[in-house]
């Protein structure tokens, strides 16, 4: 097989269907955002120690990610560069989502969430340099604000998906021996099936490009191995792009305010709008079953915002848009702590996803267009370690304001989430970096 002399432009049906494991995987990151705060509630843990027993995502992505982005970068097997890692990942993920809702203990469903989460990233940092490799640099709005387009797809239907069970006559209540909800486990089951089998379509149905013989030669000059793979970690962020290392402070209040929002958010919805913060009673279920429908609307909302954004990127450039959104999101966090009505929830919600369509779209179209091509996976790894450092943070800092400077009370670490999207608002609008046309990055004439 020879490799094409240039990347065949793709229409927007190819497209989606090379970006349709993102759907299974988000719905993975889905299930995460709105049940394993209160999974570990069932089993026993303190308000106070959720992000120290959430750390296997930020652990797993910060180790996993940029190894796996080196490795792949100098992959040249008989299945692909990427597809090796993306079928991998998917099988730990299945595996992940199929037992957590099985957990007995705090130790199992943490042991779920530390597999669940490495398949997660391992499949993660593939799929973002996929839209590079397979996507001409024109191309690469379409294809990141897709991948932010299935992400706010894949999340609504993880969060709707247990109020429907309720809807189609499952009982809230109705929990096993564990104080886990069945419709919990009905959801994380069908999260494993579809995640593995979205993967498993989008590399059978747009493959990967064959390597070109100038780009088999670089992977054959390159020393295999672990030992390798870090080294070259160390040489990109030494080299890391001026704009990329400007997205780093961004990164920082943008995801800590995130981690910290997921964390929190149920238990600030079942103080304010359902006088509870009792995880076993009524009326906690009923706040985590709020959240999921106000978050499927979010993510609704971003699902129709990304595909809004793509002609608005082209026009503003990434950063200003992205600066824009996160404004938006700020203000709808700040709002959300003082809403006492479950209807009234949904209008800060429209922020929220205005700013989550912008987080997963925006900054990567920044990234990929201020990095070399032959480092886009170990710098995709990279960045997300931008992203999972904000993550350890939290888990490090919050336990310990929690109670003195938060007063035990969740809805104040939303407020403060609030506040750090403003920062990171402030941040991102310093990357506001011109092309070579003169254009913002990010931009098309």
């Amino acid at each position: 097989m020879h490799a094409p002399a240039a990347k065949p432009r793709l229409s927007l049906p190819r497209i989606l269907e090379m970006n349709l494991g993102f759907l299974g995987l988000q719905f993975s990151f889905g299930l995460q955002q709105g049940n394993m705060a209160p999974i570990y509630s069932y089993l026993g843990a303190s308000e106070a120690s959720l992000p120290v027993l959430q750390l296997a995502g930020p652990i797993t992505g910060l180790l996993v990610q940029p190894l796996i982005g080196a490795l792949s970068d100098r992959t040249d097997s008989r299945w692909g560069r990427r597809t090796p890692y993306f079928l991998f990942g998917a099988v730990l993920c299945a595996i992940g989502l199929f037992f957590m809702p099985l957990s007995s203990s705090l130790l199992m469903a943490v042991s779920m969430l530390w597999i669940l989460d490495a398949g997660n990233n391992i499949t993660m940092e593939p799929y973002r340099a996929y839209v590079s490799d397979r996507l001409n640099e024109d191309q690469h709005q379409i294809g990141f604000l897709t991948q932010s387009a299935f992400t706010g797809l894949a999340q609504m239907l993880a969060f709707l998906t247990p109020s429907l069970l309720v809807l189609f006559g499952m009982n809230q209540d109705w929990v096993d021996a564990h104080n886990i909800p069945y419709t919990a486990r009905a959801t994380f089951m069908a999260g494993a099936v579809l995640s593995f089998c979205t993967i498993l379509w989008s590399i059978r149905r747009v493959p990967e490009l064959p390597l070109t013989t100038a780009e088999r030669a670089h992977i054959a000059a390159q020393p295999k191995g672990l030992g390798p793979a870090v080294a070259e970690i160390g040489r990109a962020i030494r080299d890391m792009p001026l704009a990329m290392r400007k997205l780093a402070l961004m990164s920082l209040f943008q995801w800590y305010a995130m981690a910290a929002y997921w964390a929190y958010v149920i238990y600030a919805i079942g103080r304010s709008v359902y006088g509870t913060d009792v995880p076993t009673s009524s009326g906690f279920h009923s706040a985590v079953l709020t959240n999921g429908e106000m978050a499927a609307f979010y993510n609704g909302v971003a699902f129709v915002a990304a595909f809004a954004m793509v002609p608005l990127a082209r026009r503003l450039g990434a950063a200003t848009l992205h600066a824009l959104c996160l404004v938006v999101a700020g203000a709808g966090m700040l709002w959300l702590p003082h809403v006492t009505d479950k209807a009234m929830l949904f209008l800060p919600a429209i922020g929220i996803g205005l700013g989550w369509a912008s987080i997963m779209g925006n900054p990567y179209v920044i990234l990929a267009g201020s990095i070399p091509p032959e480092r886009t996976g170990v710098y995709m790894g990279i960045f997300n370690m931008m992203i999972v450092i904000p993550m350890l943070l939290l888990a490090a800092t919050l336990p310990f304001i929690y109670q003195p400077l938060l007063d035990g009370d969740p809805r104040n670490v939303l407020s403060l989430c609030g506040v750090l999207m403003f920062a990171a608002a402030a941040a991102v609008w310093s990357v506001r970096t011109r092309n070579a046309q003169g254009l913002p990055l990010g931009a098309t004439p």
